[in-house]
């Protein structure tokens, strides 16, 4: 098939036409159901990992062909806390997948640790899971199968054409293109989205281990360079990422920051390798261009430690979809950044919390004192508290830690 010339004023590798890059609004119509094997979809999914998977099931529950392609095959790890708050697992239903405590380990809420004070609260409804996270690809890639999306392993795809995606050795003609390959996509690269409104990296480094949970909470342990934190993911497993602005960080290093932490994990065995990753807090000028969009970190993405990673891109998932039926991607960009606002200014406020400790030492002594503050701030991060009730949990924090 002949490629049309590169003339457009996107980037070398994304030819779409600048015109479309402005109004993204094309002539709606209902999705039909047809075969894919002719090489055509609705929609194109790049990336299978839990962001493209989430966006194919969305987009398939309202009615399009859909086709995913990556180049690795399932399943897909990725190194993560693996702690669902329960705002995600209502994601999750909302997407036909429905945990219980039997897929990994439930949990009642958060607890901070700071030296030798500790605060917790519970959530104020439901509670969490901690699911290995191979555990969540796989239940994501049933349901994507059972609601018929077309599923390219092993299938890199080399670029992005007007009419289509060059995936493997052949074209496949595509309506809608969604770039949902992680946090270097290349999909943003090429469509020329990569400009960001603000940016901090951190690193991080994931170990599982072999002892029962001593805890119904996911702990977060607070040091002057670092933050580690615990999700008990199975009777006899858990969690442990440790994330610092230190390039190269190793869990190794927890019996000089975390001494409680690493005495508890003294006698346990590791369980599989230590996986190191990037987080990033940041936020992008645009999520879309022409008929191209951004989904799950791809379109930026917030510090692991908030937790709110994997939420995020489940409520992504069903905006897209509905963007896309009615033919407008810009209402996507503006259910985007409002579903951005909580998550990063939360974001914030830990990043804030771990680079100064004589703020993070007086906001522990406020946390254990009073635990009824860090009960309301917890519903404020699970999106369960009103704007009256954001506004009195910020007013009674500062309250509090002026007069500590």
């Amino acid at each position: 098939m002949q490629h049309p010339s590169p003339t457009s004023n996107l980037t070398k590798r994304c030819y779409f036409r600048a015109a479309r890059s402005s109004k993204a609004d094309y002539s709606p119509r209902m999705p039909r159901a047809r075969s894919c094997m002719s090489g055509n979809t609705d929609v194109f999914v790049i990336g299978g990992g839990p962001a493209g998977l989430a966006a194919a099931i969305a987009a398939r529950q309202r009615g399009f062909d859909v086709t995913v392609a990556d180049g690795a095959r399932p399943p897909i790890d990725k190194a993560c806390g693996e702690g669902l708050m329960p705002d995600t697992l209502s994601a999750l239903r909302d997407l036909g997948i429905s945990l219980s405590a039997s897929d990994g380990f439930a949990f009642r809420g958060v607890r901070f640790f700071e030296r030798s004070t500790s605060a917790g609260a519970d959530f104020p409804q439901e509670y969490g899971i901690g699911v290995r996270r191979v555990v969540l690809h796989q239940m994501l890639l049933e349901r994507a199968q059972n609601v018929g999306v077309r599923l390219l392993w092993e299938t890199p795809v080399q670029g992005v054409r007007e009419e289509g995606v060059l995936a493997g050795s052949a074209m496949i003609r595509a309506r809608w293109v969604v770039g949902a390959d992680g946090v270097s996509s290349r999909v943003r690269g090429w469509c020329g989205l990569n400009e960001h409104t603000h940016g901090e990296r951190r690193y991080a480094s994931r170990q599982h281990y072999g002892v029962v949970p001593w805890s119904g909470h996911v702990e977060i342990y607070w040091g002057d360079s670092s933050q580690a934190y615990v999700t008990p993911v199975g009777k006899e497993q858990v969690c442990v990422v440790l994330v610092s602005r230190i390039p190269g960080v190793r869990l190794s290093s927890l019996q000089t920051e975390f001494p409680l932490l690493a005495r508890r994990l003294e006698s346990s065995q590791c369980i599989g390798v230590e996986r190191g990753a990037a987080t990033i807090t940041g936020q992008l000028k645009n999520v879309y261009r022409g008929r191209v969009a951004l989904v799950g970190d791809a379109s930026g993405s917030v510090d692991a430690i908030t937790g709110d990673g994997l939420n995020l891109t489940f409520r992504q998932a069903p905006a897209l979809a509905a963007a896309m039926q009615a033919g407008k991607l810009a209402s996507y960009q503006q259910v985007h950044r409002k579903l951005a606002r909580r998550p990063t200014s939360i974001a914030r406020i830990m990043l804030l919390l771990g680079s100064s400790a004589a703020l993070r030492r007086r906001t522990m002594a406020v946390l254990a004192a009073h635990p009824e503050v860090f009960s309301r701030l917890l519903s404020v991060h699970l999106g369960a508290a009103s704007p009256m009730e954001i506004a009195s949990a910020g007013t009674l924090l500062g309250w509090r830690l002026m007069t500590a």
